[in-house]
């Protein structure tokens, strides 16, 4: 499947919205909580779109004055486009993007029967470094993973196509 990468704009609220409601059944953003995201946090959200626009994923990267760490806020695939490597092209770009503003460390976390999405963090370094009871609004437990970031040629080549 390919796809385009490219930062989200403000007019990307609706399509990510609706994106967020498709995929997930809990721990939704509200279009407010997207919003702010997009127009005033310290932020960086990556959309992953077809040929003709539609919406294929996206990944938000929260970054902390004087931290050297980035923080994978939230990463969501299409279910349609899941299987396929993008969720792999996505994340390498948005590594690359932490890097390049100064990040050492990318820190994410992740529901702990959310199979796919562990077995790609695993799968790219990511490293499980604390255990969190009760972290989602539904009672589920989480991991906290980090991974150390250093240039990434693939992260580039992932932004190029």
């Amino acid at each position: 499947m390919s796809a385009i990468l490219r930062p989200a704009t403000a007019a990307d609220l609706a399509a990510l919205h609706a994106l967020e409601q498709l995929a997930f059944s809990g721990d939704r953003f509200t279009r407010r909580q997207l919003w702010h995201l997009l127009n005033r946090a310290h932020a960086l959200t990556l959309l992953a779109e077809d040929g003709t626009g539609r919406l294929l994923g996206y990944g938000t990267l929260l970054f902390r004055q004087g931290s050297d760490r980035a923080r994978l806020y939230s990463f969501c695939v299409h279910p349609e486009a899941r299987g396929v490597g993008l969720g792999r092209r996505m994340l390498e770009w948005l590594e690359a993007e932490a890097w390049e503003r100064g990040g050492d460390w990318l820190v994410l976390e992740v529901r702990v029967d959310n199979h796919a999405a562990l077995a790609l963090y695993r799968g790219t370094g990511f490293a499980p470094s604390e255990w969190m009871a009760d972290y989602y609004e539904d009672g589920c437990a989480a991991w906290r993973m980090s991974k150390a970031l250093t240039p990434l040629i693939a992260g580039a080549e992932a932004r190029a196509g």
